[in-house]
């Protein structure tokens, strides 16, 4: 495919994910963890106070000059939609309302969607699973970039240009990569969100509009924030492919930053992460970490060796399911 990023190719393994090994070591050690599992009591309400703040500022963009609208759409209201995002990452591990309620935790997260003006978290939640499930799988996880990127955004000005379009390719990559059939919950996913949209377009006109899904776009591309997308899993040291950061951006990103120890424990809700990391702190420390995502949004664009090849993968080996159920699975 030639050399892109300083790398013509993923950095291919033939070793499991470090997380199953490293959970059950870590429990078996410290089994007080698993009482940090289970819902968060205060995620619905946290949620719900950053929908309603973006639904006052729908209303009070609504007479801005077009200019003023894009300004705080990526000054303020992506924030605000970025950090939904992540919300919504949380509650698709049912963090909301515990798994017993796993269909209150779908509802709900359509309710944090929708201030991003476009429907999402019915789809993030069929595919996230699998990225946890399957790290770096090949044709598994939509989280790793096509050959095509690896091979194209390569220089420092496409791979600018890949993260100004990163919303779009998390977007589409799964179409291309993993597709799954539409299942009831998007279709709920997707009415809810263009009757929402509707409201605010009938009552306030389409600069609200525009503020959520621009806000949305530019918040998910370059912006401090997303420097989270590559600091998680990009190879910046051969052989890690999962790095934690503890900076101060966690407080409005629900800790997405203590990856490694999300990845070892998706059942405990980001709110309790920096527990994990106290209590099992010798398995942490010494793990490469980045300090500032601005720092990683740097690097990317410029140090030849890290780009959209630098990934780790893996093949895994699938049972085969019975058409009908797989269809079954694939409406949970």
């Amino acid at each position: 495919m030639g050399k892109t990023g300083g790398r013509g190719d993923f950095e291919w393994v033939y070793t499991d994910q470090p997380h199953t090994s490293r959970r059950k070591e870590i429990l078996a050690k410290y089994p007080e963890i698993k009482t940090l599992m289970g819902p968060d009591p205060q995620l619905k309400w946290v949620v719900s106070g950053m929908v309603l703040t973006q639904l006052v500022a729908c209303y009070l963009v609504h007479n801005l000059h077009w200019k003023w609208v894009f300004f705080w759409a990526y000054a303020f209201g992506g924030c605000i939609n970025h950090s939904l995002t992540l919300a919504i990452h949380d509650i698709s591990h049912n963090v909301a309302f515990g798994n017993k309620r796993a269909k209150w935790n779908r509802w709900f997260a359509m309710w944090a969607n929708l201030p991003i003006g476009l429907p999402y978290s019915a789809s993030f939640k069929k595919y996230h699973i699998d990225h946890h499930r399957y790290l770096g799988g090949d044709q598994l996880d939509v989280d790793i970039p096509t050959d095509l990127e690896g091979w194209f955004f390569w220089t420092p000005a496409r791979k600018v240009l890949w993260l100004f379009l990163q919303p779009f390719f998390y977007a589409l990559r799964p179409l291309v990569v993993n597709p799954k059939p539409m299942g009831l919950m998007e279709i709920q996913n997707t009415v809810v969100q263009l009757l929402a949209d509707a409201i605010i377009f009938y009552f306030w006109g389409l600069k609200p509009i525009v503020y959520l899904i621009a806000g949305s776009i530019l918040c998910l591309g370059i912006h401090p924030i997303s420097g989270h997308f590559i600091a998680e899993h990009y190879m910046f040291l051969k052989g890690h492919e999962t790095y934690s950061y503890y900076g101060s951006l966690n407080l409005i990103t629900f800790n997405v930053g203590y990856h490694m120890e999300h990845h070892d424990f998706p059942s405990i809700p980001g709110s309790k992460l920096p527990q994990v990391k106290k209590i099992a702190a010798e398995y942490y420390d010494s793990l490469p970490q980045h300090t500032s995502w601005f720092r990683v949004l740097w690097d990317f664009v410029f140090d030849d060796s890290i780009g959209p090849y630098a990934r780790i993968k893996r093949e895994y080996k699938l049972k085969r399911w019975p058409i009908a159920v797989t269809f079954a699975r694939s409406r949970k």
